[in-house]
């Protein structure tokens, strides 16, 4: 249910985590208070990654001392000034518990590492974090005591290299990730549906009907020639909803019990992309490489405000590379 504090934390946390701007009053005394703990009350978290954290705690709370603790340390790249980072925010009400703001009703936010983009607070509690972290920051505003987790995802892939099959495009990655990709010359492409990880992350696996954020470049088997791209600067990330078609049909059935951390080649024949429609790549065999950043089921209007976006707010059934219609 829609509180009574959707409009307050959206004036609160709309510079600083929701709209990636200049900071807001919430935060901003977080990372700069004392080290002894942000609250003589404990804040217990729990959950999986890629769902929204369990708190529990005694209410009302109080909050004693604000400030921010790492619930675990990350293992993965540290996250680096000016570049971007992508962010899985969870935040409650300390008084009753009720969900006040939460990227688990769509997709991550999309920022950069600057205090422009996160605000002063959320940029100093996230220097020196790694990958894979989730942190708890604690503050009160204006009476309302606000417990807020933050998880950093991973921008681009990273686990162990696979060797991909003879005879399927090439991949090379640059020092961000950015894949390039180079289609055999005079070879016929393959008539069914070609699947290829070309780097094992190590987070769950893909599932049907989750939301996948994604970093993808696509290009035409006929002549290498690229068509899309989220790999341009200022482009974020795209999410779509997996498996109920909001996808073309190849990257539908492909990404299914990937792991996330993974790049992904799929090289989709016409049947499984644009076939039988009015697209211009309606004849093409299409070569997708995908980096899963991300995956989770929604969360319902009844469990979250939904205002949890970055720079570039996504919307899992806009983004995305589009299932084609028939027209």
């Amino acid at each position: 249910m829609l509180r009574r504090l959707t409009l307050l934390i959206s004036l609160l946390l709309g510079g600083a985590l929701l709209l990636g701007g200049c900071g807001s009053s919430l935060l901003d005394d977080l990372g700069k208070r004392p080290s002894a703990g942000p609250s003589a009350a404990p804040v217990q978290v729990s959950g999986a990654v890629g769902e929204p954290p369990s708190l529990e705690y005694e209410r009302p709370y109080d909050v004693v001392q604000a400030g921010a603790r790492t619930v675990w340390p990350g293992s993965g790249e540290p996250v680096t000034d000016g570049e971007p980072v992508l962010l899985n925010m969870y935040a409650e009400d300390g008084r009753d518990g009720t969900v006040i703001s939460s990227t688990y009703i769509d997709a991550p936010g999309w920022y950069t590492m600057s205090p422009e983009s996160l605000g002063s607070n959320l940029y100093e509690t996230l220097r020196g974090q790694k990958v894979g972290a989730r942190m708890l920051l604690l503050e009160e505003d204006r009476g309302v005591p606000v417990i807020l987790v933050v998880d950093v995802l991973p921008t681009h892939a990273a686990g162990a290299e696979v060797l991909a099959a003879k005879g399927l495009p090439t991949v090379e990655r640059g020092d961000d990730g950015t894949p390039t990709v180079t289609v055999p010359r005079k070879v016929d492409p393959p008539a069914d549906l070609q699947v290829q990880p070309l780097v094992r992350g190590t987070g769950p696996q893909v599932q049907v009907g989750q939301v996948v954020t994604m970093r993808f470049t696509a290009v035409r088997w006929s002549d290498g020639r690229q068509f899309d791209t989220t790999w341009t600067a200022g482009t974020r990330p795209q999410s779509a909803t997996i498996g109920i078609g909001q996808l073309v049909d190849g990257l539908d059935q492909g990404l299914i019990e990937q792991t996330v951390g993974s790049q992904v080649l799929l090289v989709v024949p016409p049947s499984l992309g644009y076939g039988g429609t009015s697209s211009d790549l309606a004849d093409e065999t299409l070569v997708y490489v995908v980096d899963i950043l991300d995956a989770h089921f929604q969360v319902t209007d009844d469990e979250s405000t939904g205002q949890g976006k970055g720079d570039d707010g996504g919307d899992p059934e806009k983004d995305a590379p589009e299932k084609p219609t028939g027209d």
